[in-house]
């Protein structure tokens, strides 16, 4: 969720209006692989997530498309979480593989090592603090992958987890088998009355977001260029050969250390190397938000993994500048004297289709550069104009600013929000003066950025 617009009437908000009202590639796929032969993994890394790891692993007991495998990587976690998964999955059924660690070393050693160590087709990456809310989440997710050899990863859409939804899961005949006939206390249920008040504002606030991202954003660009920039990374299948190329790639460069959030650098490296990162929306999963007093660290988190991502991959930023030397490429493919060939020697039809390597990137750009760099601009642009007018005392540019791009926003929400619009309209209403303050921690980020690149030169960017 790195790349949110602050401002909704924002250059990717306009890209994505366009994509929506262009339509998608007509291109009828003929995959050449049955994604029901493929073999799935599910790895689901978790430290301290004693109090969702039920729900987790029910989740995965409920899919209609079952894995071959599931492996629960404990990350040094001091909370039981090892022997809670190790319960469950034995009330369940399940065949679960786990492993303890004696410290936590993060997640992207986990991602690594499974993608390694395992020869599954997919490897589905699920947070220990998120479960699958759709039955057919991940039959979706790997029937999507399947579609062509330029997906590299699916997720579905992610909102936040509620306490309702945590007791709804509680209500399967799947959990019931957790609780083996005793009554089901929701341990999220004991914390304070000010913890309950904190994480219950920011259910509201990524409700909204969320929302507004996956339905409307995410969804013009995935209409208009096949992909997003990166999957979200708590419920994603990718490709396993992918990834472990991926890995094998980078490691020698960065080792472990792929920016301040992991799923972000990987989206980009992926997009670098011409494969798409798709999302859907008729599948959902829920994830655990932090309070809102934690928000600011984790919005800097991902905001500054996307700058830092930027950073190693220019290539794409500078996407748009190459727009020419793409479409001549293009046009030549089509129409020149190769051109005939080129589509005969194409067995398989993908949407989207592109050339794949780094080096068709440098020359050419990807179309999906297009949301990275507007990203870029909305991200240094709109909170350094925030600061700037009243710095410079107009005050009533400003106010007219704020005033229209809530209301623009508030409007957007409310029309893709079917059934639940005045809902919708009033959680909108409630987070707003929350959203402006959190942009504040953009400044900060970018002050960051800039020290480490040209002062500290401290890039070894690490969660």
């Amino acid at each position: 969720m790195a790349t949110a617009p602050w401002f909704v009437i924002s250059p990717n908000a306009l890209l994505s209006v366009v994509g929506l009202l262009r339509g998608p590639d007509r291109t009828v796929p003929t995959p050449a692989q049955d994604w029901r032969a493929a073999t799935v993994d599910v790895v689901i890394p978790a430290y301290r997530e004693a109090e969702n790891i039920a729900h987790c692993l029910v989740s995965v007991a409920r899919q209609t498309h079952q894995p071959r495998n599931i492996i629960v990587v404990d990350d040094g976690s001091n909370d039981g979480t090892a022997s809670r998964a190790e319960q469950t999955a034995q009330r369940l059924g399940l065949k679960v593989t786990v492993i303890r660690r004696q410290a936590s070393i993060g997640k992207t050693p986990t991602l690594k090592r499974q993608a390694r160590e395992f020869d599954a087709d997919v490897e589905f990456i699920l947070d220990g603090d998120t479960f699958l809310e759709s039955p057919d989440y991940i039959a979706r997710c790997v029937e999507e992958l399947y579609k062509g050899v330029g997906i590299a990863s699916v997720c579905g859409r992610v909102l936040p987890m509620r306490l309702s939804d945590r007791r709804r899961m509680a209500e399967t005949p799947e959990y019931a088998a957790v609780l083996g006939g005793k009554p089901y206390v929701d341990p999220k249920s004991s914390r304070t009355r000010l913890q309950l008040m904190w994480w219950g504002l920011t259910n509201i606030y990524r409700d909204c977001l969320y929302r507004y991202l996956q339905g409307f954003v995410f969804h013009g660009q995935m209409v208009f260029f096949g992909g997003i920039t990166n999957p979200v990374g708590c419920a994603v299948a990718y490709r396993r050969e992918y990834i472990k190329d991926l890995f094998d790639r980078y490691e020698p460069h960065f080792g472990d250390n792929l920016t301040n959030s992991e799923d972000i650098f990987i989206g980009f490296a992926l997009i670098n190397q011409g494969y798409r990162n798709a999302q859907l929306t008729d599948v959902t999963a829920r994830s655990e938000e932090p309070l809102a007093t934690h928000l600011p660290r984790q919005i800097a988190l991902w905001s500054s993994s996307f700058l830092q991502s930027c950073y190693y991959f220019d290539a794409l930023v500078r996407s748009p500048f190459k727009a020419f030397a793409r479409l001549r490429r293009r046009w030549h493919e089509r129409h020149g004297e190769h051109g005939e060939h080129i589509r005969e020697m194409r067995k398989v039809a993908e949407p989207y289709r592109q050339a794949f390597g780094e080096e068709v990137t440098r020359r050419y750009g990807r179309p999906l550069g297009w949301i990275i760099f507007m990203s870029a601009i909305e991200k240094v642009g709109f909170p350094t104009a925030l600061i700037v007018m009243p710095l410079l005392r107009m005050w009533e540019p400003l106010l007219i600013t704020v005033l229209a791009e809530s209301l623009l926003s508030l409007m957007v929400l409310v029309v893709i929000s079917k059934g639940e619009r005045w809902k919708a309209f009033g959680k909108s209403l409630l987070v707003t003066p929350l959203r402006y303050a959190l942009i504040l921690t953009e400044v900060v980020t970018i002050g960051r950025f800039a020290s480490d690149l040209w002062i500290t030169r401290n890039r070894k960017w690490r969660k």
